[in-house]
């Protein structure tokens, strides 16, 4: 028979539109010539949620063309996922750990700019200007969209699970191992923009009279030029980066 077993480890067989016959086992017919990536996303599930792939119990890559009785292996990448490092699906290693957001998860932005983290969101943008982002500026992208992560441009990106943002955070911190890399307040909230130490005189002219009379310590934003100051809600903030970091593992 032209047909091969599929085995999707993990959560992969959720992701699935064709549901295993028996137990995470799938037997897909070789009606055409097609790549493994192919048809495993023909299957609902995006390549950017497959960790490695074993055919015949030997690691493949998503360009290898399955024949009758192949049993290939999907398994989900494993946290914390390094995306610095070349891998076998991968070859090609991000130069540093940054994200893209999509709008399904668009509160994600400020969170993870909040811990420090470079992280590009724009409102209105089309799935093909998220890729071609993804893609040219070497980023994660975030979302909910299985669709999106299925474009050949997107090569690391992940299907966010969680749908509170601050669930979805200690998600995204986890599986891509972020606490050695959390600098809390380095970033801008609005732009994404580094914060550089601002001398207090230099703004003075931008301060409200009580911001001006009871703070002493400021940063500017190097692009958009928006001031921050440690007030009430830098203090809210901070307990709320905590109470995260607290359910998120070392």
């Amino acid at each position: 028979m032209n047909a091969i077993t599929l085995v999707f480890r993990g959560d992969l067989s959720a992701q699935l539109t064709i549901p295993p016959t028996k137990g995470e086992d799938v037997r897909y017919p070789l009606a055409r010539r097609a790549s493994i990536k192919d048809i495993i996303e023909a299957l609902g599930v995006p390549h950017t949620e497959v960790g490695a792939l074993l055919g015949n119990g030997v690691e493949i890559d998503f360009a290898y063309l399955p024949v009758p009785r192949d049993r290939i292996e999907i398994l989900p990448p494993i946290p914390p996922v390094d995306v610095c490092s070349p891998t076998r699906l991968r070859p090609e290693p991000l130069p540093a750990v940054a994200f893209a957001v999509d709008a399904n998860v668009a509160k994600l932005a400020p969170l993870l700019r909040m811990l420090g983290m470079d992280c590009w969101h724009q409102r209105d943008v089309d799935d093909a200007t998220l890729a071609t982002v993804s893609r040219n500026q070497q980023r994660v992208l975030l979302t909910r969209d299985t669709k999106l992560l299925k474009r050949k441009q997107v090569v690391y990106g992940h299907l966010v699970r969680a749908q509170e943002p601050p669930r979805q955070l200690r998600e995204i911190i986890e599986f891509y191992g972020l606490r050695p890399l959390i600098v809390p307040f380095s970033r801008c909230l609005l732009c994404n923009g580094k914060l550089l130490a601002a001398d207090k005189n230099d703004i003075r002219h931008r301060l409200e009279p009580l911001t001006e009379k009871y703070y002493d310590s400021f940063r500017r934003c190097g692009d958009c030029e928006k001031i921050y100051w440690p007030g009430s809600h830098r203090q809210r903030m901070e307990e709320s980066i905590a109470a995260i970091l607290a359910e998120t593992g070392p």
